[in-house]
């Protein structure tokens, strides 16, 4: 379903995981892409540790909050945190036309001084797709300069997360493969067990295949294991539609472990 915007700054619905998420967002500026979706099917529900309590730090409009909703059970629940107004009351109206309202509060903060409801206890998860861009010439649209950068340093912001998440709890991130080492880096001493899970373009029109420009990095707090890297996810193939694979994940809604051990169940 689309609503048609009445006017430029009215916000216009989207369909994610094949209509399934109804979400609303700005008709103009930053547009929602495929990372928030990716993100959400990266976090683990069926352990270790029980999942039940989860942080979204960033959340922007809320695709990646109310994607792993539409994959998780009603004892779930999301604490979206944001600093744009506009955009926390649109992923707020957007829960509501899912029905879950009850299951995702929006709350305005920042994320290196976090209001009291993200305070007050900590998650048992917490995922994050920080701005891809630390410094530089910012995007001319305001909405897609929020999105796309920020004045906090990655290991600040790594920090920041790390700081919410219960002993053992999980830290699931999407960012530039080219800031792995800096990602990396920001969790050493404090987070342990790393998974990395590269997210291959797939092959360009010479049939090469292209090097990863997007990973997916799972941390736990407090846990000390050895780093795995996974096989990853071919996003596209060479006809430049998404691999069937990927589908399960965008459209179908798959968790990424279940698509990574071959099978598309949740």
């Amino acid at each position: 379903m689309s609503l048609a915007p009445d006017r430029p700054d009215t916000p216009e619905e989207c369909g994610l995981l094949d209509g399934r998420v109804r979400l609303l967002q700005p008709a103009r500026g930053y547009r929602v892409a495929m990372d928030p979706v990716l993100l959400a099917a990266a976090v683990p529900l069926d352990g270790p540790g029980p999942v039940r309590r989860v942080l979204d730090a960033g959340a922007g409009t809320g695709a990646a909050a109310l994607c792993l909703l539409a994959r998780a059970g009603t004892d779930v629940a999301v604490t979206g945190l944001e600093t744009d107004p506009e955009t926390a009351a649109l992923a707020a109206r957007s829960a509501a036309l899912n029905g879950w309202d009850a299951r995702l509060e929006m709350v305005r903060g920042t994320l290196l001084a976090p209001p009291t409801p993200v305070t007050a206890r900590p998650f048992d998860a917490v995922l994050t797709n920080p701005p891809y861009m630390e410094d530089g010439t910012r995007p001319p649209d305001p909405g897609r300069a929020a999105a796309h950068a920020t004045d906090i340093p990655l290991a600040a912001w790594i920090g920041a997360c790390l700081d919410r998440l219960r002993p053992k709890g999980r830290l699931v991130v999407i960012h530039r493969a080219d800031r792995l080492d800096a990602l990396l880096a920001a969790l050493t001493g404090r987070a342990g067990a790393v998974e990395v899970l590269p997210l291959w373009p797939g092959p360009g029109a010479d049939g090469v295949p292209r090097p990863a420009r997007r990973v997916i990095v799972r941390a736990r707090l407090g846990v000390r294991g050895p780093a795995t890297l996974h096989p990853g996810l071919v996003l596209h193939g060479p006809d430049g539609a998404h691999t069937p694979a990927a589908e399960a994940v965008l459209r179908g809604g798959a968790a990424l472990d279940a698509v990574l051990r071959g099978h598309s169940g949740g």
